[in-house]
C-alpha cells in the first residue's frame, strides 16, 4: 500500500481510473441503452434520457415508473421481470432478454438487468436497472463505431492508443497504429517490439514476458518509429477479469511519456484497472476520509457485509461491487493512481 504524497508525485504515476460517465452519455445518445433507479423509501424513482427514448416516451408526460416499464413488456415476457412488489420485498430476477412494445406498435429486444441496493441492515434500500437496445446487430455495430470515433479521437489528438492483448500474448493492434508506427499493421503483428530502440529491446521483451499474469504492468521504453525521432512512451498494461474472477484479456494504453495519462479510457481498461484496487486500498481509502465500513455501505448502497468482504479480498476481482465502493471513493474525492512499478497508491485530492 502506497499513500506517501511526495512518493506520489516523486514517481510518475498514470491516473487513468475513470468515471464511465462520458461513455454513458455517448451510448445513450445513440439511443443504445437506458438506466433507471427507484428509492423505496421515499418512492422517488428517475428514469435517464436513453431509457425515455428506448421506450418511446417523452419525458415531459411521462412519470418513470417501475410499474410502467413492466407494463410495457410483451405479455408473454412479463415472467421474466420482477414485479414492483417483488422489488420492494428485495427480490429480482436475473439479467433477461425482453420484448418492449412501444406506444407506436413497434417492438424493441431489450436486455434488463436489475441490481438491488440494501441498507447496512441488509433491507431492500433501492433498486437500479441497466436496460441495453440488442434488437439488431446494426444497433451494435452503431455501438462499436462510436467507441471507435473516439479511440480515433485521442490518437489525433495526443498519439494515444489502447491495444488488447489475449491471454496468449497476442497483440491486437487497431487500426491506429500503422500511423503510429509508420509501417503496416502486419509488420506489427510480426512483430510488436520492433520499434524499441535496439538497447533497450531485450529488456523490456523479457520484462514483458516476466509480468505477473493477473497484475498491472508499466514500462517506458524508447520507441523509435519510421520518419521520426526516437521517443520514450509509456506502456500500462491491465489485466481484465469477469465477474466469476477469471482471467479473460490484458488492455494496453500507449502513450508519449511527456504526456500526463489521459483521463477517459475505453470501459475495458478503466474495469480491469479498478479491479486492481485490493481490500487495503479501500481500507487506507476510508482512512484518508475518516469513514466507518457503514459510510461506505451507504455512499455505495452496498450491504456491510458486501463491503466486508471487499476488504477482506473475498470478493472476485470482477465483482460489480467492487467498482461501486470505488465509485463512492472517487466521488468523496479519493483518487487511486498507478506508479511506476505496478502498484497503486491510494491519495486524497
Amino acid at each position: 500500500m502506497r499513500q506517501d504524497p511526495m512518493r506520489h508525485q516523486a514517481m510518475r504515476a498514470a491516473d487513468p481510473f475513470f468515471a464511465p460517465a462520458d461513455f454513458l452519455r455517448l451510448t445513450e445518445t445513440a439511443g443504445l441503452t437506458g438506466s433507471w433507479a427507484w428509492h423505496f423509501a421515499s418512492d422517488r424513482q428517475s428514469w435517464s434520457p436513453g431509457l425515455f427514448r428506448l421506450l418511446g416516451l417523452d419525458p415531459a408526460r411521462t412519470r418513470p415508473s417501475y410499474d410502467l416499464l413492466t407494463a410495457l413488456a410483451h405479455p408473454d415476457d412479463r415472467p421474466n421481470l420482477a414485479s414492483a412488489a417483488d422489488l420492494v420485498q428485495g427480490h429480482a430476477l436475473p439479467e433477461h432478454q425482453v420484448r418492449i412494445v412501444r406506444p407506436d406498435g413497434t417492438l424493441r429486444t431489450l436486455t434488463m438487468r436489475t441490481e438491488l441496493h440494501l441498507t447496512a441492515e441488509g433491507r431492500p434500500r433501492a433498486a437500479a436497472g441497466l436496460v441495453l437496445d440488442v434488437t439488431d446487430s446494426a444497433a451494435l455495430m452503431r455501438l462499436r463505431r462510436i467507441d471507435q470515433r473516439q479511440r480515433s479521437a485521442w490518437f489525433a489528438a495526443a498519439r494515444v492508443l489502447f491495444v488488447p492483448v489475449d491471454l496468449d500474448g497476442r497483440f491486437r493492434f487497431p487500426p491506429e497504429a500503422a500511423q503510429f508506427a509508420g509501417r503496416p499493421i502486419e509488420e506489427l503483428d510480426a512483430d510488436p517490439f520492433a520499434d524499441v530502440v535496439p538497447e533497450e529491446r531485450a529488456a523490456f521483451r523479457e520484462s514483458v514476458a516476466r509480468r505477473a499474469a493477473g497484475g498491472v504492468f508499466q514500462a517506458a521504453p524508447l520507441l523509435h518509429h519510421r520518419n521520426r525521432q526516437p521517443e520514450r512512451y509509456r506502456v500500462l498494461s491491465v489485466p481484465v477479469h469477469d465477474e466469476r474472477g477469471r482471467l479473460v484479456e490484458r488492455h494496453g494504453l500507449v502513450y508519449p511519456a511527456a504526456l500526463a495519462a489521459p483521463l477517459t479510457a475505453p470501459e475495458p481498461l478503466r474495469g480491469g484497472l479498478e479491479q486492481a484496487v485490493a481490500g487495503h486500498h479501500l481500507r487506507a481509502a476510508r482512512a484518508l476520509l475518516d469513514w466507518s465500513m457503514t459510510a461506505l455501505a451507504e455512499a455505495s448502497g452496498l450491504s456491510l457485509s458486501t463491503v466486508r468482504r471487499l476488504e477482506e479480498d473475498a470478493e472476485g476481482n470482477g465483482a460489480r461491487s467492487r467498482h461501486k465502493a470505488i465509485a463512492a471513493l472517487r466521488g468523496a474525492g479519493i483518487r487511486f493512481v498507478v506508479l511506476d512499478d505496478g502498484e497503486v497508491a491510494v491519495a486524497r485530492s
